[in-house]
Formats: structure tokens, sequence, C-alpha cells
């Protein structure tokens, strides 16, 4: 198979698997193979499907596209930021997580990243693929990077009725004190220390991006 059919093949069964064994599928699974043997179908489907978009990855053509300049090295730069706040806010406190005390967690007053959006952690994931999309450096990472948009925006919408069945008025009290769509006004409030943890990660992974990708990211593209 040539190298960006297959790896249009690996996104679409990335996606597609995830969509189906989180939603429909997950209830008789649940049934037939209790939470520990779905958990491990779960994760065997999802590691086959990530290693599959990995070498296809890799054999499909690099660059090729042209690019949008520096412009869009600008506007990714920009992007990746808020990006790491969101998903690293999302990774406390979270009761769209499968943690003990989700309906606990869910009653309380949305504060940090959750004044943002009920859905941090899939909007840090829609950023990140936005971030490369407007790159137009080529069809491998467009196609990477739409199938990470589509799982995170739809996935959080699906995420939204799967959560009101399982965890009833809990969940609804959350989504009436929260929202799908981001209040970007309120993400400077999501704390200073968040902020400067999502900085220092924020250098780190642009700097290993030079190591990764053989070119510079962030703002390492103009001082490094």
């Amino acid at each position: 198979m040539e190298p960006l059919t297959s790896l249009l093949a690996a996104s679409i069964a990335f996606v597609g698997t995830h969509f189906a064994l989180s939603h429909p599928f997950r209830a008789p699974l649940v049934k037939a193979l209790g939470p520990a043997g779905f958990s491990l179908l779960y994760s065997v489907v999802a590691a086959a499907c990530m290693v599959w978009m990995y070498f296809a990855f890799v054999a499909a053509p690099a660059g090729g596209l042209g690019g949008t300049g520096e412009t869009g090295w600008a506007i990714s730069t920009v992007l990746t930021l808020p990006a790491l706040v969101l998903f690293l806010g999302s990774l406390r406190g979270n009761p769209a997580l499968p943690a003990p005390g989700a309906e606990k967690l869910a009653q309380r007053d949305p504060s940090g990243v959750f004044a943002v959006t009920r859905h941090p952690m899939m909007w840090g994931f829609a950023l990140w693929a936005i971030s490369h999309i407007v790159l137009w450096w080529s069809w491998r990472t467009n196609i990477v990077a739409l199938a990470i948009l589509v799982l995170a925006l739809v996935g959080a919408h699906m995420q939204d009725r799967k959560k009101k069945a399982l965890m009833g008025a809990a969940w609804e009290g959350w989504e009436a004190k929260t929202g799908y769509w981001p209040r970007w006004s309120k993400l400077p409030g999501a704390g200073p220390v968040l902020w400067l943890a999502a900085i220092a990660v924020w250098l780190g992974i642009t700097w290993w991006h030079i190591a990764a990708g053989g070119i510079p990211a962030g703002i390492w593209r103009w001082i490094g």
C-alpha cells in the first residue's frame, strides 16, 4: 500500500476504533470481557493503530507542500503554548477522566482550565493539531493532525453524551456550569504555577523537536 494511503487508513482506523470502543461497543464488551479485559482490548487496539500510523508516517514523504512561511510558524508557536496549558491543567481534578470520585469533582465550581472549557484536554489536542495544519508542511503531517482534530472535537461531544448516561445529574450539573466552546478570556486566569509549568514544558518540547524532526520549532526557530 502506498505510504500516504496507508497513513490515511491507519488514521481512520485509530479514530474509528476509538469512537467505536468508547461508545457503541463499550457496554457489551465490558459485559463480555469485564472491565479489565475491556481495558486490555482497548489498549491493544489503540497501540496497534498507533504503531501502524507511526510506520506509515515515517515511510510517507516529508515536506512537499511549500508551507506558510514565517507567518505560519508564528501562529503555530503561539497556539502550542495554550495547548499545553489546557492539557496540563486537565490532568488534575478532571471529572471527565475515568477515576474514582468523578461525580464529586463535577459538583464543584469550575476553576482553572475548567473555567475555560469542560474539555481542556480535548481542546489542547485540537490546538496542537491546528498548529501543525497551519504550517501546511506535508500531507503526512496534515493527515495525522486532522485525525487528532476530529478525535478531539467530535470525541468531546460524544464524551458529553457518554458521561451524562454514566453520571446522570452530576454531569448535567457540570455541563450547566461549563462550556464546550472555550472562553479564551478566562485562560490567563488558569494560574501562574500552571502557566510556568506549561512554559517550561513548551520550551523543552520545542527544543526536542529539533532532534526528533530535524526542524527548529517554537522560539528556537528564531533564537536557536
